[in-house]
């Protein structure tokens, strides 16, 4: 697997699994505070009632004005100890009570966000090779496992022979699989006619796509119900992982498709 440089400033918690998590993502260093950019669904800062937009202030009394400010300050507890977080919202102060929780891996941060909700859509992306669907809407009626990956990523190489096998054992079935690469869509298209790959590939040159489906490492794999609904997460390569999600996309195949109004 490998990790991608981020267009901003990620602040979810030490990289490290464990250790006591807040579950926010900060922007950078402010003399009036720490901007939240972004609150991890069902993290704790998300269940205390904390939001995007607001400015964390103090931390159990301490004053903080930048992430790490916030990294040490959340650092020095454990997790399960309560935190009194102060944040400032439309001009208004208000003091928040936060249960910290230990920092859950990266692949299930991504689940938290992801899993049981609606796919974000597929935004600005270039056919490179295959059919590419138009939106994640004309995908609706079938499962669609979308990957994201990297000509120079050696994970991705061993992931793409799997993936090709379950759009051709699968794909009269209802399977759509969708590479999606940051890459120019020339370099994507000599890639999957080197490697004999036959699902549609994207080039995401803007990656207005691998945003919206917070991507920081490759490959990660999305299984999408019949509904557009993720059902699982996967970042890395793995047999067993694999092996597992072949069986969701089984059992999901087997689903009664969405009625259409």
């Amino acid at each position: 697997m490998h990790t991608l440089p981020s267009p901003t400033q990620f602040q979810f918690g030490p990289h490290r699994h464990g250790g006591a998590w807040l579950g926010i993502e900060m922007a950078p260093a402010s003399a009036s505070g720490v901007g939240i950019d972004h609150v991890v669904r069902g993290s704790p800062a998300d269940k205390a009632g904390i939001v995007s937009g607001d400015v964390l202030t103090s931390v159990d009394g301490a004053a903080v004005a930048s992430p790490t400010d916030v990294l040490r300050a959340v650092g020095g507890h454990a997790a399960g100890e309560t935190v009194t977080v102060v944040v400032r919202r439309g001009g208004q102060t208000r003091s928040v009570s936060v249960t910290l929780a230990v920092r859950p891996s990266a692949d299930d941060i991504l689940r938290m966000e992801y899993v049981g909700t609606f796919a974000p859509q597929l935004s600005a992306l270039t056919a490179a090779a295959g059919r590419l669907p138009a939106s994640m809407t004309a995908l609706r009626g079938r499962v669609a496992v979308i990957e994201f990956w990297a000509t120079w990523c050696g994970p991705c190489r061993m992931t793409m022979p799997v993936l090709d096998g379950w759009q051709s054992r699968y794909g009269a079935q209802g399977l759509s699989v969708i590479g999606i690469t940051t890459e120019a869509p020339a370099n994507a298209a000599a890639f999957a006619l080197q490697q004999g790959i036959h699902y549609a590939i994207a080039s995401d040159a803007t990656s207005a796509t691998s945003l919206a489906y917070g991507i920081r490492s490759i490959p990660t794999l999305f299984v999408v119900d019949k509904r557009g609904v993720v059902r699982d997460v996967s970042m890395g390569y793995d047999p067993g992982t694999n092996s597992q999600l072949e069986q969701l996309v089984v059992k999901l195949l087997a689903e009664p498709a969405p009625r259409v109004p």
